[in-house]
């Protein structure tokens, strides 16, 4: 938290000492004038400039919560832009006019105390209300970059508290500071920092679709740099800098650095006359115009104005309240109680009237296409779906457990609305091609691991041990390159691949079988007249699999399903070395088991890029940064065991299997196959 409350605090505490400063030397000039009776005028005009900012602070937060994910993104990175122009443009100013500052507050000062009320309330207000709105838009930026807010919001916080005990201490001439000093050295500071949110705002804008290169990398270093590690959350807590950032982003960042750095070092070095010190800025005013009573209405109003403004836009900006339309779902009713909706974000209750759970859909009735679903909706309860509706046509596809699907009459939505995304769902015959296509490479895996478990074999009978530790390793990689069938192998899979967690005994029990049984007894001394039974036994079950493969139930909606599960299982049971039994060969399983996911990718390539294109050119790069990772793991043919890995090259094997994963997650829902009226 404290990496990303750094930066606010810093500019909590540069624009909190601004306005404090402005602040204190208003109220030093009127009371040494003689007119503390104008005071409430002062505080008038401060109050209203904190009230505006907050009202700002919630407009920003506010409005761009009701935005779509993309418009979010072009909506952050545009005020991300204007955050740091408004920094770099305070910057500048304070450096040149630090020299100078008391002086001019003061004469403002003079000549508002002659001219009524209202122009040093106006006055308080303008001096101190830049700096609250800058400050808002800042801290609003760099939250969002950090991606909560409580670091933001603290380090602001105790930057402004310790801003007001500095400015007490001037008033109070019991401190000393050089100003401009210090107003230069934060500030070369915040040029950095500043440089780091116009990267974060240009990626913004490019995954909001407004600038283009979002896969243009410059440099990727996800997989040799550690992102959880305290080093890391540091950099990118305080400067923005990513393990990965696009040519855009580095060139915006170098490129703002370049030019602003040095034109801020070159105006420091400029020769200027020596600053006041600040315990003396504070000298004697002209005399004070009469005084006059505070009208307490004016206060109340301008703290209260920005805040209903603040409100009302709020409000405006809001989706239309969601619909109270109750819908039925049954097998009898299926959209009983549906009428044209509304445009917008609604929200239906859907009502299980039946006597099985159900799952139900929002459908295009002419595409097929989703726009939203409710599953396992239980009969006689309630759940709520929401969904964003637009000019079309819709309707309800109800889908009972073990019964058919039935869809609703289709209503029509009048206007427009906007687009609305859907997701187009896939047949079982939309996966007939890749499924076949899977399925003629299982089939020669098998064949060959058909001839490499009998060679395994030969080896042991013929007590050549050296070339059966060899021999076993092909044979296993090649099992694991099927992941994506294991759900249809039945038993087989415990005879072949089976392990010996949960079996009485463990490894010493009769019934532990397979490729580690095997690998147990070769890297534990075991002799060929040992391992000879567990060989044939292995042979056997591989060559019963072959045989039975081809009439085994291959459900094609399990293809988009393995698409993350072959490397889940890798992440829990092989980069933990938990199914190893002395070879150290957990990696060589992993690369094996990337090879399968690749494989089952290939097949599925036609309908991923249909249904989202932008998600294989990701999963492609996520996968060669974890080959690279696997490769630098294998050197003259033999395999790193995953507990002599060091902690940095085992933090970035499981981040980028975890990134994989992650980007892999959407997969089956995607291909999901749904039932059709």
């Amino acid at each position: 938290m404290w990496d990303d409350a750094f930066p606010s605090f810093l500019i909590g505490l540069r624009e909190g000492l601004e306005a404090g400063l402005i602040v204190s030397i208003l109220i030093a000039t009127l009371v040494r004038a003689d007119a503390k009776s104008r005071l409430p005028q002062v505080w008038t005009g401060v109050l209203a400039a904190i009230a505006l900012a907050l009202s700002f602070g919630a407009v920003l937060t506010f409005t761009a919560a009701n935005l779509s994910a993309t418009a979010q993104e072009a909506f952050g990175g545009v005020l991300s832009v204007i955050a740091v122009a408004f920094v770099t443009a305070m910057v500048f100013w304070m450096r040149r006019s630090a020299r100078t500052f008391s002086g001019e507050i003061r004469d403002k000062v003079t000549g508002a105390l002659g001219m009524g009320a209202g122009v040093l309330m106006l006055t308080s207000f303008l001096a101190v209300g830049r700096e609250g709105l800058e400050t808002a838009l800042f801290l609003w930026t760099t939250a969002r970059a950090a991606g909560e807010s409580a670091g933001p919001l603290t380090g602001a916080g105790i930057g402004l508290v310790l801003a007001a005990a500095l400015c007490w201490g001037l008033y109070r001439r019991v401190l000393r500071i050089n100003l401009t000093k210090f107003f230069t050295a934060t500030g070369a500071v915040l040029i950095v920092i500043a440089a780091g949110v116009l990267g974060y705002g240009l990626r913004d804008l490019q995954e909001g679709g407004i600038l283009p290169g979002q896969t243009a990398y410059a440099f990727d270093l996800s997989g040799s740099v550690d992102a959880g590690s305290w080093y890391s959350t540091l950099i990118q807590g305080v400067f923005n800098l990513m393990p990965t950032m696009t040519w855009l982003q580095v060139v915006g960042y170098v490129g703002y650095l370049a030019v602003v750095m040095p034109l801020f070092v070159r105006g420091v070095k400029a020769k200027t006359p020596e600053p006041t010190p600040a315990h003396t800025e504070l000298s004697e005013p002209t005399p004070s115009s009469p005084r006059h009573r505070p009208v307490w209405v004016v206060p109340v109003a301008v703290v209260a104005v920005p805040a209903v403004v603040a409100g009302l836009v709020v409000a405006f900006s809001r989706p239309k309240p969601a619909s109270s339309e109750t819908v039925a779902v049954s097998e009898t009713e299926c959209g009983k109680g549906f009428t044209a909706p509304d445009t917008g974000r609604q929200t239906f209750q859907m009502h299980n009237t039946g006597d099985k759970t159900a799952e139900v859909y929002l459908i295009d009735p002419a595409t097929n296409a989703v726009y939203g679903e409710v599953e396992g909706l239980a009969p006689g309860t309630t759940r709520d779906l929401v969904a964003t509706v637009a000019g079309g046509s819709y309707a309800w596809r109800c889908v009972p457990t073990g019964a058919k699907a039935v869809t609703s009459a289709t209503v029509h939505v009048s206007g427009g609305g906007g687009a609305v995304k859907a997701v187009v769902p896939v047949s079982e015959n939309d996966l007939a091609a890749p499924l076949k296509a899977y399925k003629v490479y299982v089939d020669q895996g098998l064949a060959t691991l058909e001839t490499q478990t009998r060679q395994l074999g030969a080896d042991i009978a013929g007590n050549h041990l050296a070339k059966a530790r060899t021999d076993w390793l092909t044979a296993h990689r090649t099992y694991s390159s099927l992941g994506a069938a294991y759900g249809t192998f039945e038993d087989f899979d415990q005879k072949i691949n089976g392990r010996a967690d949960g079996l009485a005994g463990g490894v010493e029990n009769k019934d532990f079988a397979g490729f580690h049984r095997i690998e147990y007894g070769l890297w534990h001394g075991q002799s060929a007249g040992e391992l000879k039974a567990p060989a044939q036994q292995l042979a056997a079950a591989v060559v019963g699999l072959r045989k039975a493969f081809p009439t085994q139930d291959f459900d094609p909606g399990d293809l988009p399903l393995r698409a993350h599960e072959i490397l889940e299982n890798a992440l829990q049971f092989e980069l933990t070395g938990d199914t190893d039994e002395g070879s150290g060969t957990n990696l060589a399983t992993v690369d094996s088991n990337l090879a399968g996911t690749r494989e089952l990718l290939t097949v599925l390539k036609p309908l991923l890029t249909k249904e989202s294109p932008k998600l294989l050119p990701g999963v492609d790069a996520d996968i060669a940064r974890l080959q690279k990772l696997l490769d630098s793991a294998h050197q003259g043919g033999s395999w790193t065991p995953v507990e002599q890995l060091n902690g940095t090259a085992k933090a970035q094997l499981d981040g980028a299997t975890g990134q994989l994963l992650e980007d892999l997650a959407p997969v089956p829902d995607l291909l999901e196959i749904r039932k059709s009226a």
